[in-house]
């Protein structure tokens, strides 16, 4: 039975999370699996309650932290070693920058046998200047060329890596989406939106938009304020709301004082909300305003849920919704191009009513953890012929 040490930079809300429970939970008995990672940043909320319902039990790396430090990851790395030793995986898998970065170089040094990253994302635009930027994409490049595979969540991501940042040649890429469990975003969804609403007083005749992500700057919720500013201007009206927390929120809550005050927007910052699935039914759009994504979570979630979206074009958002079917796609920083599309479905509940059935017939087949689990289990047999290693 092929052990797997799978390995994620730390537990917060998002994608990487998830992605890591499913493939620990529901993966095949044919496989021993062991899931590791560090703890959330203080400013962030961290999602170890995924796993409790799920009921993965991981191995903490206090010392494995978002920041480079020399202390901190050297430790990390000690310990990440000392896991490999003892369990004596086949498969050392990666997910996202810290944890490739370093549970690779311990699988190498360890002599794993077979050693997979995935890309949940990267910071090769957007988050640093150039020469930071190149340092990062040289690390990137070595780590590569002794990862027996690497994974990219749509192709978009892998033509990015491969052609536009050449992190490694295409074939050594292979693209495996991200895999959800989308019953409860489509379960009871009636109930489900007269709680939300009920909860926020939010009338039947009114328009709920909400944005849900980390509150950083490279979510760029200012883009975000900016539309909902030019759709005021033109007199449409929503209640909008922020889903999230961060190091931006004093920033934001500031400009959204001065939207209150100034067109009388009706703009609430809600901090995390654990139970999405019930707050999305309550939901009639759904944004996204980043200026760097891998593959967003929450429009996939928003379309499980019935929910039409809008999204800068950045990363591999075109590989997770439909254009004009399921939502629309706006160029990156396009203000006046973001707020006509809003004040679009804001105003015609029938565009509303035809997205939300075609984005949930979308998703439910392609984004489902079952798809994940078969493609990963698929990959993983493959690298571990081609290493010439039997399992133990």
């Amino acid at each position: 039975m092929p052990k797997v040490l799978r390995i994620i930079n730390r537990f917060n809300i998002g994608g990487p999370t998830y992605n890591a429970v499913f493939l620990t939970k529901f993966i095949s008995e044919d496989y021993e699996t062991l899931l590791v990672g560090g703890l959330p940043e203080a400013d962030e909320s961290d999602s170890l309650h995924i796993l409790e319902s799920y009921g993965v039990k991981p191995l903490l790396i206090p010392e494995m932290k978002r920041i480079p430090s020399f202390k901190s990851d050297r430790e990390a790395y000690r310990k990440i070693k000392q896991i490999i030793q003892e369990f004596q995986p086949e498969i050392v898998h990666t997910h996202a920058a810290k944890a490739g970065a370093l549970g690779r170089k311990a699988a190498k040094a360890c002599g794993v046998p077979v050693i997979v990253h995935t890309f949940h994302g990267h910071v090769f635009h957007s988050y640093f200047g150039k020469a930071k930027t190149l340092i990062y994409k040289t690390i990137e490049r070595r780590l590569a060329q002794f990862s027996t595979g690497i994974i990219a969540l749509s192709p978009i991501q892998k033509e990015e890596l491969s052609q536009t940042h050449r992190i490694c040649k295409p074939e050594k890429i292979r693209v495996i989406p991200l895999g959800f469990d989308l019953s409860k975003f489509q379960e009871n969804r009636t109930e489900k939106r007269v709680q939300t609403r009920n909860a926020w007083n939010i009338a039947e005749n009114e328009v709920a938009v909400a944005i849900v992500g980390r509150l950083a700057p490279i979510k760029n919720h200012q883009l975000f304020l900016d539309v909902l500013e030019a759709a005021a201007k033109n007199g449409v009206k929503a209640r909008y709301f922020i889903v999230g927390n961060g190091q931006e929120r004093e920033a934001i809550e500031k400009r959204a004082e001065t939207l209150r005050k100034t067109y009388g927007l009706q703009i609430e910052l809600t901090g995390w909300i654990k139970d999405i699935a019930t707050f999305n039914a309550g939901m009639d759009i759904i944004c996204l305003s980043s200026d760097n994504e891998g593959t967003p979570v929450s429009l996939i979630e928003a379309q499980a849920s019935g929910i039409p979206v809008i999204s800068t074009d950045v990363g591999g958002v075109r590989d997770i919704l439909r254009e004009g079917e399921t939502g629309y796609v706006i160029p990156k920083g396009a203000v006046s191009a973001f707020s006509e599309k809003l004040q679009l479905l804001i105003q015609n509940e029938e565009i509303r009513t035809k997205m939300s059935q075609n984005g949930q017939n979308f998703v439910r087949d392609k984004f489902h953890y079952t798809t994940l689990v078969r493609n990963m289990e698929n990959y993983y047999a493959e690298l571990i012929e081609k290493s010439g290693k039997n399992a133990k």
